[in-house]
């Protein structure tokens, strides 16, 4: 009961996720109950179980049932079907639900006859392999080796807007002193001129110091933003773990941001620092050794002492920073992704009080860092000033005892005031090394995250054919678990041939099918495709080998046509209709009120269920992979349309190797080996008339189906 689940519950089947969400509805006990297709994704013995729950359920209590599985009909007191047939205006403006097309015959109950309502409204191995000594600021040193000519022309540009500042200081003040003394002017035309190209240089330069600076550091930043991509794609879906959403694109967007400013904030302004406040001590010292030395103590107490103190003060703060984003991330997402759910059992305000708690929290840290801010601030305002008052001391001392000419006396003095420019920012630039630290640990934890699939280091050549793609004797468990989710599992598929699997909810049915495109890696056993080891080939070719049509696949915020072509970038209108037809779309898709151009919503929210599972399964087919997986494609359908749309695409699939997951029993005898799975072991296969005929657990699941099936034809 304590076992933490995964964001969306990965690695749990898609049965044992609805008995989950039921399980709540149990719980929460409230006098009405909507259950909202509560047998989807369940095999005809799990879904016995749940129909017998629900009786219990409703004890007591009204219950709003909205299914097309027929299975729960004898538990209702009155059953009410829904038929609708939208117009194209009454399509755009959202007032009605939208209908699937018929069935195969064209006159059978419509999707949605029961229900199916719609409530509309390379870089990556150069960033993450090496590991230089020094942690993970040396690593993002690392990053720079390509861009190093830029960074040392920004420098040098920052030094010389700086030293620009402290030159202008310097020959005005001196301007000024000479000036008084009223010299003829031509006495005064180079410290004019001077003064002149230092105002300007000093704009000039720290304009350019930006424009490379920033081209530099902001083209690291792509760089790095497409590793950490990169390595998310070759995590997921397995290897995500108890990783959040919320935390992944916290880790993804802000803290790779923050990265910048290392080199910004930190390393490029430390290093100016210490050119021109070397040159500004130097030159001091030249004029007079006593005003030198007072302007060393002054730079190194304002430009590392009081950063020390102040990054001492803030650093508890500073590295507790990132993960507050991510917590806060975390929990905003949890709330906008999970209202519905959350505000059904009631715990929306106590979501919401959550993540304003964290919201407070990151508040509370930034807090810290301002005072340290502060902190740095002031003391740093203070050692100029006690340094300019030092250097005037000692120069008037100096004057007076004719070691100095009263001219340079205003060069001694305002010097220091320009010079400690350099250093004025350095307490905020460590509290900048020290957050950027925090976030470089949690990108290089993405970045070092391991494989759940690790890829070879020297992939083999793609074999010629991918057939027979053969497993055998093959074992795969998730991440935590303590029993293999399959275990010796065989098969061998041909060109052309055709296999079903089937099973009870949670036996294994889908985790062989993240086994076969290397979604997750096996832990005994063999898969080879045409011969050739899949662990020795690169993940996206398997995938472009073996693809897969998922009972969950995702609808992207777009049109029909734009979530269409992911599959196939340069397919053309009657290609696309071609698939649309194979996957009984057609005659929806003519009635929108764009066409293929119609917008679907974020995760196909104007979309029913079945209109969802047919898109992608029709991307599927437009993909044409050598190897097809359908992973449960008649789910979300009624029975009558589901098992025409399986008749369909056993028909589009004659000749075309496929590999076919479901719970359904309808129109397997066209296969030609049906293979059933109960708690991830074979226990029985063969061809479908020889396993029907004698007593095993399929005829068991076909006289359960057939009992379902009579219940449906009696209401």
């Amino acid at each position: 009961m304590e076992t933490v689940l995964p964001e969306d519950g990965a690695g749990l089947s898609a049965g044992q996720r609805q008995r989950l969400a039921l399980a709540r509805a149990f719980l929460a006990d409230r006098p009405v109950v909507l259950l909202d297709e509560p047998t989807a994704a369940l095999d005809g013995e799990t879904e016995e179980g749940v129909v017998e729950a629900v009786r219990r359920l409703a004890v007591g209590r009204t219950v709003l049932l909205v299914v097309h599985r027929p299975a729960l009909l004898a538990v209702a007191d009155r059953v009410v079907r829904l038929r609708a047939c939208p117009s194209r205006a009454e399509f755009a403006a959202d007032r009605v639900p939208v209908q699937m097309g018929g069935a195969a015959d064209g006159q059978g109950p419509a999707d949605g006859a029961f229900g199916d309502p719609v409530v509309t409204g390379d870089q990556a191995r150069d960033w993450g392999g090496s590991h230089p000594k020094g942690g993970v600021l040396a690593r993002l040193r690392g990053m720079a080796q390509q861009r190093q000519g830029k960074l040392a022309l920004a420098l040098l540009l920052g030094a010389l807007a700086i030293g620009s500042s402290v030159g202008l200081m310097g020959t005005s003040g001196w301007l000024i002193s000479r000036a008084s003394e009223q010299p003829p002017v031509m006495y005064l035309m180079i410290a004019v001129t001077a003064t002149r190209a230092f105002g300007m240089g000093r704009a000039v330069f720290r304009y350019a110091e930006r424009l490379v600076s920033h081209d530099a550091v902001l083209r690291m930043l792509a760089d790095t933003r497409v590793a950490v991509y990169r390595r998310l794609e070759r995590l997921a879906p397995a290897g995500l773990g108890k990783r959040h959403r919320g935390d992944l694109l916290s880790r993804l967007v802000a803290d790779v941001d923050a990265l910048q400013d290392y080199w910004l904030r930190w390393l490029l302004p430390a290093s100016a620092a210490a050119v021109v406040g070397a040159g500004a001590v130097g030159f001091t010292a030249w004029l007079l050794p006593e005003a030198g030395a007072v302007l060393a103590v002054g730079l190194l107490l304002a430009g590392v002492g009081v950063p020390m103190l102040s990054g001492a003060v803030a650093r508890r703060a500073e590295r507790k920073l990132a993960p507050a984003r991510g917590v806060l991330a975390t929990r905003v997402a949890d709330l906008l992704t999970g209202t519905a759910e959350l505000t059904v059992a009631g715990a929306l305000p106590r979501r919401t009080a959550a993540a304003r708690e964290a919201d407070a929290e990151l508040t509370r840290i930034a807090s810290r860092t301002a005072t340290a801010t502060a902190l740095g601030d002031g003391l740093g305002a203070l050692a100029s000033g006690l340094t300019v008052a030092a250097a005037a001391l000692v120069g008037v001392q100096a004057v007076h005892d004719g070691r100095l000419d009263g001219v340079a006396l205003a060069v001694v003095v305002l010097m220091p005031l320009a010079a400690f420019e350099a250093v004025i920012g350095m307490p905020l630039a460590v509290q900048y090394r020290q957050r950027v630290r925090k976030s470089a640990e949690r990108v290089y934890e993405v970045l070092d995250a391991p494989a759940p699939v690790p890829e070879p280091a020297e992939p083999t050549q793609r074999p010629q054919s991918p057939f027979p793609l053969r497993l055998e004797g093959l074992h795969a468990r998730y991440e935590g678990q303590h029993r293999d989710a399959i275990a010796g599992v065989g098969l061998t598929l041909e060109q052309g041939r055709r296999i079903a699997v089937v099973g009870p909810s949670g036996s294994g049915k889908t985790t062989l099918a993240q086994v076969l495109l290397r979604f997750l890696g096996t832990t005994g056993g063999t898969y080879t495709l045409g011969g050739t080891e899949a662990a020795a080939l690169d993940g996206d070719t398997v995938r472009e080998l073996v693809g897969l049509c998922a009972q969950d696949a995702h609808i992207f915020d777009s049109s029909v046509r734009e979530n269409l072509l992911i599959a196939r970038k340069d397919a053309s209108d009657a290609q696309l209709r071609d698939a649309l037809t194979r996957a009984r779309l057609t005659d929806w898709t003519d009635s929108l009120p764009d066409g293929l151009d119609t917008l679907v919503g974020e995760h196909g929210a104007r979309l029913s269920g079945g209109q969802r599972q047919r898109i992608a399964l029709a991307r599927a087919l437009l993909a044409d992979f050598p190897v097809l997986v359908l992973d449960e494609p008649a789910e979300h359908l009624d029975l009558p349309t589901a098992d025409a749309l399986t008749d369909d695409l056993l028909a589009a699939t004659e000749g075309r190797t496929t590999l076919l997951i479901t719970h359904r029993l309808a129109g397997l005898d066209a296969v030609d080996e049906v293979i059933v799975l109960d708690a991830g072991r074979v226990v029985q296969r063969g061809a479908y008339a020889e396993l029907v005929a004698v007593d095993g657990p399929l005829a068991r699941m076909r006289e359960r189906e057939s009992a379902a099936d009579l219940l449906l034809t009696a209401g």
